[in-house]
């Protein structure tokens, strides 16, 4: 019933019961996840669990929080040669992030447009990272037409939202659209057709209402299909299922 198109069970907060979670999750209605990476080591572990659980693919990619501590000249030639596993459906997690430490944007950019270019060039989608860079975000990828994917863990206006789907772009919904006053993910919702939207969990962070401050899995998908089908008029079942089409057919699975 649902596709988590974002989950981290490479994550070291996986390692005492990584197997036992993943192994409960058919259990749980969980049909399908995509597991990006961050950077090499994350992208080869992401590959590794898709190999050992069918409905489980893989991401690659070099997440911009990473590039200044695990960053190496030749890193993206060892991307493109991951992205030609059978089981990696996108290049990601890329994109930007001005959060924690804006003295490398340029490396940010550099690197970005790299992996843009390396998508079109594999013909894979992409898993966009946007945090605090919506401006920039936006006019990168309006660089590249020929590239579709999906904002992760969406957090910017209705305007952006608009632009990126006239671009062809998905968006992706997690835990923080159950969080009490969370008045921009209700009005992003409110203009993004059915057919652009992904649930996702991002975990093992951001687990929705009830179970925020827990460490997340995919079996929390249930809260974010309930509270976007609040919002949209549908049924939790409904939103679970258009959402897994979407997915399905972003990552051609």
């Amino acid at each position: 019933m649902f596709f988590d198109t974002h989950a981290h069970y490479d994550s070291y907060k996986f390692n005492a019961d990584r197997d036992t979670v993943l192994s409960s999750l058919p259990a749980l209605g969980v049909d399908l996840v995509v597991d990006p990476g961050c950077d090499e080591a994350s992208s080869r572990e992401a590959i590794v669990l898709s190999e050992r659980y069918d409905y489980l693919y893989a991401a690659v990619g070099w997440q911009p929080q990473e590039l200044k501590e695990s960053y190496y000249d030749g890193a993206l030639d060892v991307i493109q040669e991951l992205a030609r596993h059978p089981k990696v459906v996108a290049i990601g997690e890329i994109g930007l992030d001005y959060y924690w430490d804006t003295s490398y944007n340029a490396l940010q950019h550099e690197v970005l447009r790299a992996q843009l270019r390396m998508a079109l060039e594999l013909d894979l989608p992409v898993i966009f990272h946007d945090r605090e860079a919506h401006g920039d975000s936006l006019a990168i990828v309006r660089e590249f037409p020929g590239v579709r994917g999906v904002f992760h863990c969406f957090s910017g206006s209705a305007e952006m939202a608009k632009e990126l789907i006239k671009l062809g772009w998905y968006l992706g919904f997690d835990g923080p659209v159950t969080y009490k006053n969370n008045r921009k993910h209700k009005e992003v919702l409110e203009v993004c057709p059915m057919e652009r939207i992904l649930i996702e969990t991002d975990s093992p962070y951001l687990s929705p209402e009830p179970n925020r401050g827990t460490r997340n899995h995919s079996g929390n998908l249930r809260y974010i299909a309930e509270k976007i089908g609040e919002i949209k008029g549908l049924s939790m079942e409904d939103t679970a299922h258009v959402t897994a089409e979407n997915g399905r057919r972003l990552f051609r699975i």
